[in-house]
């Protein structure tokens, strides 16, 4: 079925880039938190991006006061396209930017999440944005997320490349307010986390709207909305167990090597879309620049 106009998700696409565009750096005043070298600006810039941004909401909207807080705060029904387009724009900044850039995203948003504060209708419980264990699902969603994206649809990944990615996104974390030392800074230490957390998570009516909604998002052309339902489904194929099981959803089958080329395919059109947006491949180019001097030593 076609979608019909609605400004909501208009621009999907073009936002994005253009968020992607202005947040690459053109001149950094120095390598940022993480580096050409380091593993994350090779993940967080993987083809499985896509698939990984999905699944992380899917994944953080479990938590019923993480949950609450976007559901209480948050603009995501009559703008999901810019709220997209926002995520995106300060992982790209802390992920490329330099120091600065990244400092001054990250207080933007602690300055965000003050405001942010407030009581779940389903468990009663109060809840702050800026509350670190808070703070640390959400930065273990996402980053769990990556991990399982790149896994089954991205580039080979080493056990010491996903150790690393784990122990790299901890400043991440930190610059969002979770204390130091309280981020994993390993696979084994973030499925410890997972593990401890489930038996706080739950499908609340907020959860299962947001996350409905996302899946299949109005507005989107007669491409473009079959473009983002294979991503989708790649995203729910992604999922462990547990969470789908939260979602009432059956165990996911294994992802074929058809699949998985399928699904490959319908990121490499997303991308050429992506790439063909003003700003794009300028930004992509100089990404590419410093991570080939850095291999060079």
């Amino acid at each position: 079925m076609t979608a019909q106009a609605d400004p909501a998700a208009s621009g999907l696409v073009q936002r994005a880039a253009a968020a992607f565009a202005a947040s690459v750096p053109a001149h950094p005043a120095d390598d940022g938190y993480f580096g050409p070298g380091s593993v994350t600006w090779r993940l967080n810039g993987d083809l499985s991006a896509p698939v990984a941004g999905l699944r992380a909401l899917l994944v953080q909207a479990l938590h019923p006061l993480a949950m609450a807080g976007v559901d209480q705060h948050s603009d995501w029904r009559a703008d999901p396209a810019g709220r997209l387009a926002s995520t995106s724009a300060y992982l790209v900044t802390i992920t490329y930017g330099d120091r600065a850039a990244a400092d001054r995203a990250a207080a933007r948003v602690r300055k965000i999440h003050e405001r942010v504060r407030g009581t779940d209708a389903v468990t009663g419980r109060p809840y702050a944005a800026g509350d670190p264990d808070l703070l640390l699902w959400v930065h273990a969603g996402l980053v769990d997320s990556v991990l399982a994206a790149a896994d089954l649809f991205g580039a080979p990944l080493s056990a010491a490349d996903k150790d690393g990615y784990v122990a790299e996104m901890s400043a991440a974390a930190e610059l969002v307010g979770v204390p130091r030392g309280r981020a994993p800074c390993s696979v084994a230490v973030l499925d410890d986390y997972l593990r401890a957390v489930r038996p706080l998570l739950a499908l609340t009516p907020a959860a299962a709207e947001s996350t409905a909604y996302v899946l299949d998002l109005p507005g989107l052309d007669e491409d473009m909305d079959a473009l983002w339902r294979d991503i989708g489904d790649a995203a729910v194929a992604s999922l462990p167990d547990w969470a789908t099981s939260l979602y009432g959803l059956a165990p996911p089958a294994a992802v074929t090597e058809q699949r998985r080329a399928e699904v490959r395919q319908v990121l490499g059109v997303l991308d050429a879309l992506y790439l063909g947006e003003p700003g794009v491949l300028g930004a992509r180019q100089r990404i590419e620049l410093r991570m080939r001097q850095a291999r060079r030593g």
